[in-house]
């Protein structure tokens, strides 16, 4: 398990409602406390709003209604520049779809928050010397320290190795939270366990806050607590 959290609140929710336009809502959460610290494991079924979670609590999107803070800022309430700033240098996102940066090669894409961030760039350069020397590092953690596979653009890469690539990209820096979306699906056993295995060590040194969404059930054991989404969303039809 993780260190004892803080009782410090990394992530709160408060009379949220959200929906795509033109679509009934999708979320209707009254209220959803994160510890800083915690290993969040959420549970849902296909299409029940797990991945807009994930979207509200990045500031990738906005509710329609109610309060979303993070770390201490109302993220909900910023705007549009500042969102993408404070996710910048606090928010480390493991896509479903991975979105790397086709062009850029595989120490490239993992740098590239280093680029958008003053403060991730510091801290990645004050583990590794260099921030370059700390995505290598990442990556050989993650077994993907070969001169060939670096040197690939992102498009050259396999669905697995792409997959790496950017859980490598959320954490460097190490940034206050983690939202991890189905991070290992394309993973073998093997790499599998050694990405949680860095994930849990990154996060434990740091006492970054982690939010993990996956259907390998086989991993909710090993994190703090589980949030099952039918649970907290009051949206009709959520509870089935």
């Amino acid at each position: 398990m993780s260190k004892k959290q803080s009782s410090e609140l990394a992530i709160e929710i408060s009379e949220l409602c959200f929906s795509w336009d033109g679509h009934a809502p999708t979320l209707d959460i009254e209220r959803l406390q994160i510890n800083r610290g915690e290993r969040i494991y959420i549970e849902g079924p296909s299409g029940s709003g797990k991945s807009t979670l994930l979207g509200l609590i990045a500031g990738v999107i906005t509710p329609q209604k109610g309060t979303v803070r993070v770390d201490g800022r109302c993220v909900s309430e910023l705007t549009g520049a500042d969102r993408d700033r404070f996710r910048a240098d606090h928010i480390g996102y493991i896509y479903q779809m991975f979105n790397l940066i086709p062009y850029l090669s595989v120490v490239e894409n993992v740098t590239l928050p280093c680029q958008f961030s003053l403060s991730r760039r510091k801290k990645a350069a004050a583990r590794s010397s260099r921030f370059e020397a700390e995505a290598m590092r990442l990556l050989k953690k993650l077994g993907m320290d070969g001169t060939a596979d670096i040197t690939k653009p992102a498009t050259d890469l396999s669905v697995g190795q792409q997959q790496r690539v950017a859980a490598a990209r959320a954490l460097i820096g190490a940034p206050e939270i983690i939202i991890a979306d189905e991070p290992t699906s394309s993973l073998d056993t093997g790499h599998r366990e050694a990405f949680i295995q860095l994930l849990f060590k990154e996060c434990d040194r740091e006492e970054t806050t982690l939010i993990f969404v996956s259907h390998d059930t086989s991993l909710e054991k090993l994190f703090d607590r589980t949030i099952r989404l039918n649970e907290i969303n009051a949206v009709e039809g959520s509870k089935q």
